[in-house]
């Protein structure tokens, strides 16, 4: 800038702080009481009681959805009953059930139960557990379930990402070959702990808790997960007897190609000719969506045909790796087997609070999906105290944590499912295979369990929702990726705290620094919109109009503060340069300003006390009714002056505008008398 530029900014800034009043705010006897009276005064909320306010942010915080609304209406044993009928869903859906329901459900158990069932044998691996006990796990969880919970769609059982964070949570603790008994009563308190977890949040309707971990932080988990699981499953494929314990890429790489010694012809040639088989029936499925049957019963075909094949020919006398003895029988009880005391309470604590809370989320997501795509409603609280309360009876039967299934949610939606019932026929079916067929699993070769693994974890990684991510928000995908990279280069674990430390990051970065805008008028119209969006808005002579994006406390006040003050350097800036039209009024744009704490209100007394100094009068436009409120009871309302509060944008311009013109032929008129 130049210094005649500089010493007319100069002299034009003491003109217009000379004809400040004596309070040293701008004068407004330049206004009629006819122009004022086109301008609505700012509305103030009637005061609550401190009771009252408490009362509504519990409602709010917590009974968003208004649960009691379901007894509105009813007396006397009506109420009861509906009462019953909330805590129990069964009770809403069978007396309402039709027969004509019956096939869809039927039909949608089996094949659920068609694939559940070699699902389960192989998850159980993954958890270091014997595969007795993943068939246990797809028995009395979706039972409880079935009473409990509201999804018509979701398919309860184990999954691969629980079943893989379960396993290396409790290896990290006790060796599963060492310690086998002490290791599985481990997983039955972490499992115990789990259901307390999930159904405490439920209870307490805490279930905003599980919204932290964001939908791009769980892509880019699950996606790492899913290769972690695959890669894993290349032991099992290869026939490997040793292999690392270690879930990141290089230490699982290094062991498979540092084994080929280990390698077994006839175990790879069986398990790629079934991974083959299943990916093609996968591909048939995905583009026929009416033989969606063809990937579900894949899973079970590959198991009777592989067992059958290699119990003729004998091959696990050659080396491939089988099953052996599944015990035979219904769910023994396991309440006693739980840690209720010792160091390993607080370790199944531990570990039960991660893989419940991963468990949740999937399980939520899922049931929230498939309720949309049939249009009715799910209660997030109810379904978690509905996966807590089966996990907890889990616990006592023998199970590990289960949760609802992606790809089984999925088929039993295609399969025309109706309600609950398919759960219960797929829990009669597992309980069929536990009572009779066990022991036709003896000669299924663990190549064939690893095949099915990857076949369905494939499923995880979805490339279509991460390019999404990308396009639409480049810190969502540092998100993604972070999740993703930590599983696959480091653990699981790592992988799913970084996911839950970058969303944190990312919330903090919002709070913190919350989006502001310089607005303008959209021509033609009363409108004022944000000047990047719009190219074309134009910005009033001596105002500067800014809007803040976010609710505005003691993280972010003194933030907000600077950057209007910088907004207001660089228009006085621009307005040196051009000689324009001194600024001489600030216009804070507050709709979307849900409330202020004390920090806040000090913040704007800082910055009315820092644009006064510098001759220009702060405003403040279209506050909400708890703003306003708590402006007036901090005493900001009087310090500013009731008439600088605006209903819109449009009337303090209206009123800013007729005096920057008053003073601006003030201005005129003083430098024409000192000539």
């Amino acid at each position: 800038m130049s210094h005649s530029n500089e010493a007319d900014a100069t002299h034009t800034r003491r003109l217009r702080t000379d004809d400040l009043g004596e309070s040293g705010t701008i004068p407004t006897n330049g206004v009629s009481s006819e122009d004022r009276s086109l301008v609505h005064s700012v509305g103030v909320p009637p005061t609550s009681s401190f009771g009252s306010q408490i009362k509504d942010a519990v409602r709010e915080t917590f009974f968003a959805d208004d649960p009691m609304r379901h007894f509105k209406g009813h007396t006397g044993k009506k109420r009861w009953f509906v009462g019953l009928a909330y805590i129990f869903p069964i009770l809403d859906w069978v007396p309402k059930y039709k027969l004509s329901m019956l096939k869809g459900d039927i039909v949608a158990g089996l094949t659920i139960a068609s694939l559940a069932i070699p699902q389960d044998l192989g998850y159980a691996k993954l958890a270091n557990l014997d595969p007795i006990h993943g068939l246990y796990s797809s028995f009395v969880p979706p039972l409880v379930y079935s009473v409990l919970g509201s999804s018509k769609d979701i398919a309860i059982g184990p999954v691969a990402v629980v079943s893989i964070i379960l396993g290396q949570l409790l290896k990290d603790e006790m060796d599963p070959k060492l310690n086998k008994v002490e290791y599985l009563h481990l997983a039955y308190t972490a499992t115990f702990f789990a259901g307390v977890v999930q159904a405490g949040l439920g209870l307490f309707r805490l279930g905003f808790i599980i919204d932290f971990l964001s939908h791009a932080a769980i892509i880019g988990f699950m996606a790492g997960a899913a290769v972690t699981i695959a890669l894993q499953q290349l032991k099992g494929l290869c026939g490997i007897t040793s292999f690392t314990t270690k879930t990141d890429v290089v230490s699982v790489m290094r062991s498979v190609f540092s084994n080929t010694d280990q390698w077994n012809w006839q175990t790879i040639v069986l398990g790629l000719f079934f991974l083959a088989f299943l990916l093609i029936t996968k591909r048939i499925s995905k583009i026929r969506k009416n033989l969606f049957w063809v990937a579900a019963i894949a899973p079970l075909t590959s198991v009777v045909c592989a067992t059958l094949f290699v119990y003729l020919t004998r091959l696990d006398k050659h080396g491939v790796k089988i099953v052996t003895k599944i015990e035979q029988g219904v769910n023994p009880p396991s309440f006693n087997d739980i840690f209720w005391s010792g160091p390993n309470l607080a370790t199944g604590f531990k570990i039960g609070l991660v893989s419940g809370l991963i468990a949740l989320t999937e399980a939520v997501a899922i049931g929230r999906t498939f309720a949309a795509l049939k249009d009715y409603h799910i209660d997030g609280n109810k379904e978690m105290i509905a996966i807590g309360t089966m996990n907890i009876a889990g616990s006592w039967t023998s199970c590990y944590v289960a949760t609802g299934s992606f790809s089984r949610s999925a088929v039993n939606y295609q399969s025309g499912c109706h309600t609950a019932l398919a759960n219960i026929v797929m829990a009669i079916v597992v309980l069929f295979t536990l009572l009779f067929l066990t022991p036709l699993f003896y000669y299924t070769p663990n190549c064939i369990l690893s095949a099915i693994i990857i076949s369905a974890v494939i499923n995880l990684i979805d490339f279509q929702a991460a390019f999404l991510v990308w396009k639409t928000d480049k810190v969502d995908f540092l998100v993604l990726a972070g999740a993703f990279f930590g599983v696959f280069f480091v653990s699981v674990e790592i992988g799913l705290l970084v996911a839950v430390v970058i969303s944190f990051g990312k919330i903090l970065l919002h709070v913190t620094r919350p989006h502001t805008a310089l607005l303008g008028n959209i021509p033609g119209t009363t409108v004022y919109r944000n000047v990047i969006q719009y190219p074309n808005a134009t910005s009033e002579p001596g105002i500067v109009i800014i809007r803040v994006d976010a609710a505005i406390y003691f993280s972010n006040s003194n933030y907000i503060r600077e950057r209007i003050l910088r907004y207001v350097n660089e228009a006085e800036d621009q307005v040196a340069e051009t000689n324009g039209t001194p600024v001489q009024f600030v216009i804070i744009e507050m709709a979307p300003v849900m409330s202020i704490d004390t920090a806040a209100i000090h913040a704007f007394e800082e910055l009315n006390m820092a644009l006064k100094k510098r001759g220009i009068q702060l405003t403040i436009s279209n506050p909400v009714g708890r703003v306003i409120m708590s402006f007036k009871d901090g005493g900001f309302v009087d310090l500013l002056g009731q008439e600088w509060f605006f209903l819109s944008v449009s009337e303090g311009v209206q009123i800013c505008s007729i005096i920057v013109k008053r003073n601006q032929h003030a201005l005129k008129e003083g430098a024409e008398n000192k000539v």
